[in-house]
């Protein structure tokens, strides 16, 4: 294996990170949450909150004596808007903004508790341990089957979330307020990272449990610190800001390399045939 050439080894790894994504999406267990998760957190949701802002008046007041709960900086941002409109921007711009960072990290997370425990169920891990491929390039191929796939949907799931906000919320703001900078950093730094993260951290669990229920219940986990981001908004503690999105993305980054390097570890073929 040590004298195959570059196109060659290529070819390899595109072969299994097509087998894995066609494989996976043949799956209801898998395929379903790409479909329903995106559709609530990034339609259903920023639908909800637009109509609350236009016809919810009492809701809307009710907004306007909590604003004091929030960050500072937060509040200042929508200190010029009308209530309606403050709701929408809080709202849409900043408290659904972590939301969206569990829809990549939720799709990695499917793909890759699928890559190994999945192979597991199915009977076909032993053929992809003896298959005429590197211990290199089998890594990169199944992470690259579940990172490709988490980051396309995320930037499909961006480009709808800013369609549907803008086009909801237009008899309110009256112009286009998607995408901000600070969301562009989130997608383009913050949203490839977080799906590293449940990345890394599915496939350390999937190389080891028996079923993808199992390997996925558990690496579901990761999302608690996604939802902390949000409560902490809510209860003041931090806003969605660019700087704290840049830091953000680093850390998760950080993690995220951490937990990829000990799931490589993991994915060697004396370790996978330990647990055949």
């Amino acid at each position: 294996m040590t004298g195959r050439g570059r196109p060659e080894r290529m070819r390899a790894v595109r072969a299994v990170v097509r087998k894995d994504v066609t494989v996976a999406l043949s799956s209801k267990a898998v395929s379903v949450p790409f479909v329903v998760v995106p559709v609530m957190l990034m339609v259903v949701m920023p639908l909800g909150i637009a109509l609350l802002a236009r016809f919810a008046d009492g809701e809307v007041a009710r907004l306007g004596d909590q604003l004091g709960a929030l960050a500072p900086a937060l509040v200042a941002r929508v200190a010029g808007l009308d209530p309606a409109q403050q709701v929408v921007v809080l709202g849409l711009v900043y408290l659904l903004a972590p939301l969206f960072l569990v829809v990549p990290l939720m799709v990695a997370s499917v793909l890759a508790a699928d890559s190994f425990a999945g192979e597991k169920e199915r009977g076909t891990l032993e053929a992809l341990v003896y298959s005429p491929i590197s211990d290199r390039d089998l890594v990169l191929a199944k992470m690259l089957s579940a990172w490709l796939p988490a980051v396309a949907v995320g930037l499909v799931a961006f480009v709808v979330y800013c369609v549907t906000a803008n086009a909801a919320a237009w008899p309110v703001m009256g112009r286009l307020f998607l995408p901000t900078a600070m969301w562009l950093v989130l997608v383009a730094w913050v949203m490839p990272a977080a799906a590293a993260l449940g990345l890394g951290t599915s496939v350390i669990v999937s190389s080891r449990v028996g079923t993808f229920q199992e390997a996925y219940q558990v690496g579901g986990v990761v999302v608690l610190p996604i939802v902390a981001l949000m409560i902490g908004q809510v209860a003041g503690v931090i806003y969605f800001s660019v700087w704290l999105v840049v830091l953000l993305g680093l850390v998760l980054w950080l993690a995220a390399a951490a937990l990829l390097w000990l799931g490589a570890r993991s994915l060697r073929r004396s370790e996978l045939i330990v647990r055949l």
